[in-house]
């Protein structure tokens, strides 16, 4: 049997695949796990936007005051918030019901611990053990959890964002795109409250509208817009609002690398840079760690996911470490990626360098990369498959030593990554299309 965890927490189509059976029962188990020392536990539940999300949250709540846990409802708050209001409040877990950027049918449901950091692949183990057995934990009457709302959820959050920097964005036009999602609050009012004007898109969410050509997925979108209404950067929110990608002002998006590469020489320029590493994965461009080297510094590789750059980050004691996609972790103020707080750290690095943000883009050199989503019926077996194992080894060797080819299935989707880096992009493009086929006939219905 699959396991029911994938990369970022358990997720599916709402009320097919994530039903609110399953939810209750994720519910009921996570709280005997994560509150198994407390007398009467405190879990914090939170959500994006999308439709499902209120049908999800009665079931988590039936669940997890059905072993007499507490729980404390926040709204509509970036994953991020969960995070951090999770230690803040001494919160035993929280929980946030998100599917990120995934398509609105989807959704999710991610703990996090006492400590606010996403969980082991241990933890989750015991969760989905529990699920598969009896709990024997039915307490009665008093016994019972309640349920109450942290009204000052957002404003919580919010301060704590302004007090990571010292900023005054005063005279500045700032672009916003927030994808219908858990920023649509929160991102305008910080850089309001630091001065910026701000001109906004896509912060008017309907429950059905989230991620739907805009936010991080739909970058584009807010490039036409910087241009459109000439500001000096514009910032695109995912769904729950744990990445973010960026865009200068001459329209050219900053991805998740370039945010890294900037705001990592930043930090080792001025000897904050713990071991003087940061921590990227596998699908990171190649420019980066040249950039990072060339400095004297170093770029740590792990497996794909944000849970594996926060591995590593913690086993090396690092500061930085995130994804290209806009997850970043800047672990000296969050315990997870936060599209908000990266933003303000980006904008802190150009205040201090009083460069534009397309100049500082310039630090890192960019190679060609293609990367190509194969969706499939199936992701089971893809590995052990002779046709698609003969097709990588063949576009190896095409590509030589000068590029790679990388391929994953996804862990939140039913999706087949295939993403390749060579510096001849009409070959890389060939390349990656001919393993693209393969898998696409190999795990078709």
């Amino acid at each position: 049997m699959a396991r029911l965890f994938g990369t970022d927490g358990v997720r599916g189509v709402a009320n097919r695949e994530l039903t609110p059976e399953l939810a209750l029962q994720l519910g009921r188990a996570g709280a005997v796990v994560l509150a198994e020392k407390s007398g009467r536990p405190k879990i914090l539940i939170g959500k994006d936007t999308r439709i499902s999300g209120d049908m999800l949250e009665a079931a988590l709540i039936a669940g997890t005051t059905s072993t007499g846990a507490d729980v404390y409802l926040l709204g509509v708050v970036p994953t991020p918030a969960v995070a951090y209001l999770t230690k803040l409040l001494k919160a035993d877990a929280g929980i946030m019901i998100s599917a990120s950027h995934n398509p609105v049918d989807d959704n999710g449901i991610k703990f996090f611990a006492d400590s606010g950091f996403k969980l082991s692949d241990a933890t989750e183990d015991r969760i989905e053990e529990l699920i598969d057995s009896e709990i024997d934990l039915r307490p009665v009457g008093a016994d019972l959890g309640r349920v109450y709302r942290q009204e000052n959820a957002l404003d919580l959050y919010i301060h704590f964002l302004l007090s990571t920097v010292a900023l005054n964005l005063s005279g500045l036009h700032i672009a916003v795109d927030c994808a219908n999602g858990a920023a649509s609050q929160a991102a305008p009012a910080v850089l309001r409250k630091l001065g910026a004007r701000v001109s906004v898109i896509n912060n008017e969410p309907n429950g059905i509208n989230i991620n739907v050509d805009c936010g991080s997925t739909h970058i584009e979108v807010l490039q036409e817009y910087v241009k459109q209404v000439k500001a000096d950067f514009g910032f695109s929110y995912d769904g729950d609002a744990d990445r973010v990608l960026a865009v200068d002002e001459q329209g050219n998006v900053i991805n998740g690398d370039q945010i890294l590469a900037i705001c990592g020489l930043h930090l080792l320029a001025q000897g904050r840079l713990s071991q003087n590493r940061i921590a990227a994965t596998v699908y990171s461009n190649g420019g980066l760690a040249q950039a990072m080297e060339q400095a004297g510094g170093e770029v740590v590789t792990t497996a794909a996911g944000d849970r594996y750059v926060l591995e590593a980050m913690l086993e090396q004691g690092l500061v930085l470490g995130g994804e290209q996609s806009g997850h970043v972790i800047f672990l000296e103020h969050g315990t997870t990626g936060d599209g908000i707080l990266t933003t303000l750290q980006l904008l802190s690095v150009v205040a201090q360098s009083g460069r534009k943000l397309s100049e500082l883009a310039q630090v890192m050199p960019i190679y060609p990369q293609v990367l190509e989503n194969v969706r499939v019926a199936s992701k089971e077996g893809w590995e052990q498959n002779p046709q698609i194992r003969r097709a990588i080894d063949g576009v190896k060797a095409k590509l030589g030593t000068q590029g790679r080819i990388f391929v994953r299935a996804s862990g939140t989707e039913p999706v087949i990554r295939v993403m390749g880096e060579h510096p001849d992009e009409a070959l890389l493009t060939e390349a990656v299309s001919e393993v693209a086929a393969v898998i696409k006939s190999e795990q078709r219905a």
